[in-house]
C-alpha cells in the first residue's frame, strides 16, 4: 500500500533505550519504492546497520522466487522470512536457487476447509495455491503475479493427494474476491475459518493470503529471533499493511509508514516517512546515530 501523503516521523517510545540487534522490514510498500527498487539511500542504511552488528531481515508475503529484488542485499546470514511467515529462505544462491531452511506449511486438510467456508460465506472467490516451487490457480483467479500457473484446476482438486505437485508443502492459499471490500472480505473469511487457518492480507484488492494456524510473520520471526538469543525488545520492524500487524506489535520498537493502513499505525510505536522517501532508512540512520 503507497500514498504520496506525508506522515509526521514520531520516534517509537516502547523499549527505545534497548540498544537494537535486529531490523525486521518488509518489503512491498515498506522497503521498497513503488517502482519496486531499492534507493541507493536504504543500501547504504541497511549496509552501515549490517556493518555496526545488526541484523536485517526481510520478512514479505513474497514467495521466494519474486526475491530477486534484494538478493544482492542480504548480506553475511543471507536469510529471508518469505510467505507471511511460511519459509524462512536462505538466498545466498542467488534467483532461482534458494534454499529453504525453515518450512510451515499449510497442512491440506485445513487448507480445503478453508476454502469450503469461503465458498459457502462469500460465493464468487477464486484461490491459487502457493507452494514451495510451484504456483497453482483456478482458471478464473485473475493474473494478479505476472506468472504463468504451473497448472489450473479447481482449489479442491489442487489440494487433493493426487494433484500436481502433492509432494511439495502448501505454503499458503490466496483467495481473490471481484466484488468485496479488502477490509470487509479479511473480516468475514477470519469469522468463517476460524482457527483452522491464519489470514491476512496486504494487496489493496480483495485478495486474501490463507496460512496455516498460527503462521504469520511474527511467529517465524519470533522463532528466527529466539534462535539467536535475540528478545523482542531488541527488535526494530517496520510494516504498511495489515500482514504486518503482529510483527510490528511483537516488536519493542516498531514503525509504520507513511503509507500505511489504519490497522498498521493503530499497532505502532512509531512513525516514519512513506516508503517513496526512503522511511525506513530515516529510521535506521537515526537508530545507528543514536549508538554511535
Amino acid at each position: 500500500m503507497t500514498s504520496a501523503t506525508r506522515q509526521p516521523e514520531t520516534p517509537a517510545s516502547a523499549s527505545s533505550t534497548v540498544p537494537p540487534r535486529l531490523i525486521a522490514t518488509d518489503l512491498d510498500g515498506t522497503l521498497l519504492r513503488d517502482d519496486k527498487t531499492v534507493s541507493e539511500r536504504t543500501v547504504a542504511a541497511l549496509a552501515a546497520a549490517e556493518a555496526a552488528g545488526v541484523e536485517v531481515f526481510f520478512v514479505t508475503g513474497r514467495p521466494a522466487r519474486w526475491m530477486d529484488v534484494v538478493s544482492d542485499h542480504v548480506h553475511g546470514h543471507g536469510l529471508a522470512i518469505c510467505g507471511n511467515g511460511a519459509a524462512v529462505v536462505d538466498l545466498h544462491g542467488g534467483p532461482g536457487a534458494h534454499r529453504f531452511v525453515k518450512v510451515r506449511e499449510v497442512p491440506r486438510e485445513n487448507a480445503l476447509d478453508a476454502v469450503r467456508l469461503l465458498r459457502e460465506v462469500a460465493p464468487g472467490t477464486v484461490y491459487a495455491v502457493e507452494q514451495t516451487y510451484g504456483f497453482y490457480q483456478e482458471p478464473a483467479y485473475p493474473k494478479l503475479h505476472m506468472e504463468i500457473p504451473d497448472h489450473l484446476a479447481p482449489a479442491e482438486q489442487l489440494l487433493s493427494p493426487d494433484a500436481p505437485g502433492a509432494g511439495e508443502p502448501v505454503l499458503k492459499i490466496l483467495a481473490f474476491h471481484p466484488e468485496l471490500d479488502p477490509d470487509v472480505f479479511l473480516a468475514l473469511a477470519r469469522r468463517a475459518v476460524g482457527d483452522r487457518a491464519s489470514i491476512t492480507r496486504s494487496s489493496p484488492s480483495a485478495l486474501l493470503e490463507i496460512s496455516g494456524p498460527g503462521v504469520s510473520k511474527a511467529s517465524t520471526l519470533a522463532l528466527s529471533c529466539a534462535e539467536r538469543g535475540i528478545s523482542p525488545e531488541e527488535v526494530v520492524a517496520f510494516g504498511d499493511m495489515p500482514n504486518d500487524v503482529e510483527m510490528l506489535s511483537w516488536a519493542g520498537r516498531s514503525y509504520a509508514m507513511g503509507n500505511a493502513h489504519p490497522d498498521v499505525l493503530a499497532a505502532t510505536s512509531g512513525r516514519t516517512v512513506a516508503n517513496n522517501e526512503d522511511g525506513v532508512a530515516v529510521v535506521i540512520e537515526k537508530i545507528l546515530a543514536e549508538r554511535s
